[in-house]
């Protein structure tokens, strides 16, 4: 099964062709950081992959993507563009979590890591998104969203000896332990792996519903203006 998967919850913006059997294997993938640009650059990532692999999106049993958490703007790019062509192409689509893709590239099987590791990307505002991993890639817990001095006082208890992505490498020096130049942003192999039990099975496809972990900036004002007459 060809399943298309993408992820904008992060600076990079990520586009990948998979294929789904009894294994998963990339056939294509694009991958751009720019923090601006994700509107821009996503649909050309996705006719590219595409092109890549030599398929059309009919081609297409399912589709992936990241459910962040991640900035509004950013993530609503991809689960807009996830939703609208698993309508369109009549196929499911189902969500990961962001965070979950990267901690499983920086742990499980094939990593040789024994200990726990904190995944963390850039949250802006002085602040990351974070969640720490067992040494199996499962989640130990919860996404959330801090600065860097609070994470760090959470990570003594857990035994945590290494850290991954942009936003432990931005804030390296806080976090007070290693960190690994790579993975740095949301791996699109690992998100396939997190959904491909859902695909295999022809789980039907379910909501998008971005994690976003804080409030919106902008929001509709409760209270009414005076009109001055």
């Amino acid at each position: 099964m060809l399943v298309l998967v993408l992820d904008s919850s992060t600076p990079a913006v990520t586009a990948a062709l998979a294929e789904v059997t009894d294994g998963i294997r990339l056939l294509a993938s694009r991958c751009t950081v720019d923090a601006r640009a994700h509107g821009e650059l996503l649909s050309p990532q996705i006719v590219a992959c595409l092109a890549e692999a030599g398929v059309t999106p009919s081609d297409l049993a399912a589709v992936v993507a990241g459910l962040g958490p991640g900035p509004f703007t950013g993530l609503r790019v991809g689960l807009v563009t996830a939703a609208s062509l698993a309508h369109a192409l009549d196929i499911p689509a189902y969500g990961v979590n962001s965070l979950d893709a990267l901690g499983l590239a920086a742990s499980g099987a094939d990593s040789g890591t024994t200990r726990p590791v904190l995944a963390a990307t850039d949250a802006r505002r002085r602040e990351i998104y974070w969640a720490v991993y067992a040494a199996d890639g499962s989640r130990i817990t919860e996404p959330a969203v801090a600065t860097p001095a609070v994470v760090a006082d959470a990570l003594a208890g857990l035994g945590v000896t290494e850290a991954v992505g942009d936003g432990a490498l931005r804030y390296a020096d806080v976090l007070g332990v290693p960190v690994r130049p790579e993975p740095r942003y949301p791996d699109a192999l690992r998100m396939a792996e997190l959904a491909a039990d859902r695909i295999r099975r022809g789980t039907p496809g379910e909501p998008l519903t971005p994690c976003y972990l804080r409030r919106p900036d902008a929001v509709a004002s409760t209270t009414r203006k005076p009109v001055l007459r």
